[in-house]
């Protein structure tokens, strides 16, 4: 357990401390900027699609660290001695993942505030989307760890994560952004496919890593 809670500081480190979070926020916050110029001053539309964009944006933005979760630490072995101290690859994925979730969540929930005043989003809205973020993005956090560790390695793994995590990601879009004006029924998909995702992500992400490794 105590394993386990040091990888999680670990992730946050890297998170946070290092500034690997950095890039991915201000990447979500350009996209909540720059959209308003491109669609045009219409308020009522603004207001129609502005959930949709911020749904997208934080996808966008999960998949920007994908390269540093698994990669680095195959590649200087800190994968192979947490194996050898007697940690299973699952759990290291787990404890990834919940690094990873914390590290990029409680920011990007915030900066949807932001995003949604930008976007001209009502207080009720904004409530809507923060309860979605909140439960679809532990299944964001899931995917990223998955999609790291099957492309691990990699020549060219940005644009191969790419493919894997966006498809995979859609039904986490849809509902997500169906939740902001679908009521309860669509946090409830939304919630169980993200759950779904959390349980199978560490196997995905374990049986990746030792062929990695192999």
């Amino acid at each position: 357990m105590s394993g386990f809670v040091t990888l999680v500081r670990r992730e946050l480190r890297r998170a946070w401390i290092q500034g690997g979070m950095a890039t991915p926020i201000a990447f979500f916050l350009l996209v909540a900027i720059l959209f308003p110029f491109g669609i045009g001053p219409d308020g009522a539309l603004l207001l129609r699609v502005g959930g949709a964009v911020v749904w997208t944006a934080a996808l966008l933005a999960a998949l920007l660290p994908v390269e540093r979760l698994i990669a680095p630490d195959i590649e200087n072995g800190t994968i192979d001695q947490l194996v050898v101290r007697g940690m299973a690859d699952a759990t290291i994925a787990a404890a990834k993942m919940v690094g990873h979730w914390l590290g990029f969540a409680p920011l990007l929930m915030l900066a949807s505030v932001i995003a949604g005043a930008l976007l001209g989003t009502s207080g009720d809205m904004l409530v809507r989307i923060e309860i979605g973020l909140l439960i679809g993005s532990p299944g964001l956090a899931a995917l990223g760890v998955a999609t790291a560790a099957l492309t691990a390695g990699l020549r060219g793994a940005g644009a191969l994560a790419g493919l894997v995590m966006l498809p995979l990601a859609v039904p986490l879009l849809i509902f997500g952004a169906g939740s902001i004006d679908g009521g309860p029924g669509a946090l409830k998909l939304l919630g169980a496919v993200s759950l779904l995702f959390v349980a199978g992500a560490p196997f995905v992400a374990a049986a990746a890593m030792k062929l990695a490794r192999a």
